[in-house]
């Protein structure tokens, strides 16, 4: 118990040095060891490492996990040392979600199965999705991690220790600078009258003191420049190392990029291959739906009529006599095909409807262009 009180009282001790030593160099008060140069550049450099590591690390979590609630559910297992749950990707999700649409539709009619293709390549996204993540957090995420995790907090605790060591260091100097003043002014200015011999005693004694004073003191700053000097090479050491640090975290950025190439290759192989499926089904399939789309079906086309069973020619159509209107357009249209018109927002428009034609679409005229457009984009003025 008795070494225990010690033990704290002087771990108290030395926390009241550093902080006065520490408060007076604040003040202006206390003389600072400053560190060379190359060394200050050393740890300005590690700042920038960790700071700048720190944000590409956690935007390159959010980039692989943008749902910040899936990341604190992984990083819970994680310190909890237990495997996460699988997770399908939001592209798998979508392809199941239409397949089984297209099992509800009818895997035989034109939506259904261009449904099932559709899905079966988001299955297939996600699946390259996946594996890309995979290979990111293990090539990318963690060697990161590590060194925040590892070597910075390693870099960190050598750095304080150094920095109490100064401040040991510099308390040294400071209580050796006072002795010699004390030492100084009992040696040339003692207190008392020079006739008396006892004071010349005295005075001799505290001289004494005084020199007894100034060698704990030199014994003292050797230790603590010792002390200081070796910290100071294994805090150099480490901020040294910094430099691997970057050829690691050089070349996984570089396995990361592979990685990403790959993955936006798997995609774009996919997404290949998925036109090439739908571009190679029946032609007549699409523009029949399309046109069944824009024209009434139970509006069979007379003999003469600008109307034909499943498609309208734009090009006999003519414009009435009367019933044509103004419109402007409300937002940017993209033609589908050629009968209808691509339309741009705020422009002014001539409208007009033919017979058989659907509510929902009108013939539009903008100088010697013609074609359909939607209702829901135009406002028609009177």
């Amino acid at each position: 118990m008795d070494f225990n009180v010690k033990k704290i009282a002087s771990g108290a001790g030395v926390f009241f040095t550093r902080a006065v030593q520490f408060t007076e160099e604040k003040l202006g008060q206390a003389e600072k060891t400053e560190l060379d140069a190359h060394f200050e550049n050393l740890m300005i450099r590690a700042d920038c490492t960790k700071l700048w590591t720190e944000k590409i690390y956690r935007q390159t979590e959010v980039l692989l996990q943008p749902n910040p609630s899936a990341r604190i559910e992984e990083f819970l297992y994680e310190k909890l040392d237990r495997k996460a749950p699988s997770r399908n990707t939001n592209a798998e999700l979508l392809g199941h979600y239409m397949q089984d649409a297209a099992k509800e539709f009818g895997p035989g009619t034109p939506y259904g199965s261009t449904l099932m293709e559709v899905g079966e390549c988001e299955r297939r996204l996600g699946a390259a999705e996946r594996d890309f993540l995979q290979t990111s957090a293990i090539s990318f995420l963690t060697p990161l991690r590590n060194f925040l995790e590892g070597d910075w907090r390693t870099i960190s605790k050598e750095r304080r220790l150094l920095e109490n060591l100064r401040l040991d260091l510099d308390s040294c100097k400071t209580r050796l600078k006072k002795a010699k003043a004390a030492e100084a002014r009992s040696a040339t200015a003692p207190d008392f009258q020079e006739t008396r011999p006892r004071n010349y005693v005295l005075s001799a004694s505290a001289s004494a003191l005084w020199s007894e004073e100034v060698e704990k003191a030199e014994h003292e700053l050797r230790v603590a420049q010792t002390e200081f000097d070796r910290q100071a090479e294994v805090t150099r050491l480490l901020l040294e190392g910094i430099s691997s640090t970057h050829v690691n975290h050089l070349r996984c950025l570089h396995e990361f990029v592979e990685a990403q190439a790959a993955y936006y290759k798997q995609c774009d192989f996919h997404m290949k291959e998925l036109q090439k499926e739908l571009s190679s089904c029946d032609e007549n399939v699409l523009p029949n739906a399309f046109a069944l789309s824009s024209t009434h079906p139970a509006a069979p086309a007379s003999e003469g009529s600008p109307l034909e069973t499943d498609t309208l020619k734009i090009e006999e159509v003519q414009a009435p006599a009367t019933g044509t209107r103004k419109a402007k357009v409300l937002y940017d249209y993209d033609a589908a095909d050629s009968s209808e018109l691509s339309l741009l927002a705020d422009e002014l428009i001539t409208v007009y409807t033919v017979p058989g034609m659907d509510s929902d679409w009108l013939i539009g005229e903008r100088g010697n262009q013609k074609g359909k457009v939607p209702v829901t984009y135009l406002e028609l003025l009177s």
